[in-house]
């Protein structure tokens, strides 16, 4: 029996959350270790464990994954999470680079002085609604499917999913003007394995805390 994969990150969001839920909806078990001190990236580091000496960090297959696209396609593919054929893969891949344009904005926030903070969420808001959602909308109302591409579930499937659910905590009426959005949103959610993954006592990650900031910095700061 193959070992679970093992996510090597702070015990919170970040660039990891991403690869957890892909894992998730993939209906894929995995294992956690988390950092919390410099001594243990250095250890990671000294032992070649990182390629870029940088995390996230992932060990599946035998491998030491490292770039969270990387391991995001990885994952997708091996999982059928990535499209038929190159066109499709394609089409993947561009929506979900968009998207981790709009959830950097997310990944970040939490880092900003609070003064800050609430400027960010009202420039996420708009991005979020005159860039980005227009887009996914169209699609979705254009070809009349449940998913954003193949109509089966994709990798831009569980990456949109994410980033809506992340606005949402902080712009709860953010999908007011995309009725296709909204209603693809409760539908993605209620794909079993996702619909665990959104319940208590699942390995998602909470809203970054004080508490997660601080081990970030404590770790990460030169």
């Amino acid at each position: 029996m193959a070992a679970r994969p093992k996510l090597h990150y702070p015990n919170g969001r970040g660039r990891m959350e991403s690869v957890r839920w892909v894992l998730a909806a993939a209906g894929v078990e995995f294992d956690e270790e988390f950092l919390e001190t410099k001594e243990q990236l250095y250890k990671l580091q000294d032992g070649n464990h990182l390629l870029f000496q940088q995390v996230p960090m992932v060990e599946i297959d035998g491998m030491k994954l490292v770039q969270t696209r990387s391991i995001l396609h990885y994952i997708a593919d091996k999982h059928n999470l990535f499209g038929k054929d190159l066109k499709e893969r394609t089409l993947i891949d561009m929506y979900v680079e968009g998207t981790l344009d709009l959830l950097e904005l997310l990944i970040m926030h939490p880092f900003l002085k609070p003064d800050d903070q609430q400027k960010e969420v009202v420039n996420m808001a708009q991005k979020a609604i005159i860039r980005y959602f227009p887009v996914f909308e169209k699609i979705l109302r254009g070809h009349g499917q449940n998913f954003l591409v193949g109509n089966q579930l994709s990798l831009a499937d569980v990456i949109l999913l994410q980033t809506i659910l992340a606005l949402e905590e902080k712009i709860p009426n953010i999908l007011s003007a995309f009725p296709f959005l909204q209603e693809y949103t409760v539908k993605l959610s209620n794909i079993p394995t996702i619909k665990r993954f959104l319940e208590p006592g699942s390995k998602k990650k909470p809203p970054p805390d004080e508490i997660y900031v601080r081990t970030v910095y404590n770790i990460f700061k030169p």
